[in-house]
């Protein structure tokens, strides 16, 4: 997962404000303790961080995977 695929599906599960709340003050302990935002920065990458935040905030496992991708061209 890109970081621009990551900010894409923050966006569309969460939506673009309660998204970036969310990435920026929602601790995750399965990443030690640090932010989305702290996590990105420390290089973890992106798809951990997405499924570390989905885990915490009880996002049903159907909406994990695919997220973030733009649609397919018709």
């Amino acid at each position: 997962m890109r970081l621009s695929e990551f900010w894409r599906a923050v966006s569309d599960e969460f939506g673009e404000a309660y998204g970036r709340v969310l990435v920026n003050d929602l601790v995750l302990s399965e990443l030690g303790s640090v932010t989305s935002a702290e996590a990105l920065r420390k290089g973890i990458p992106a798809r951990n961080v997405w499924l570390a935040l989905v885990k915490a905030v009880d996002v049903p496992e159907s909406r994990w995977y695919g997220v973030g991708l733009p649609e397919p061209k018709k």
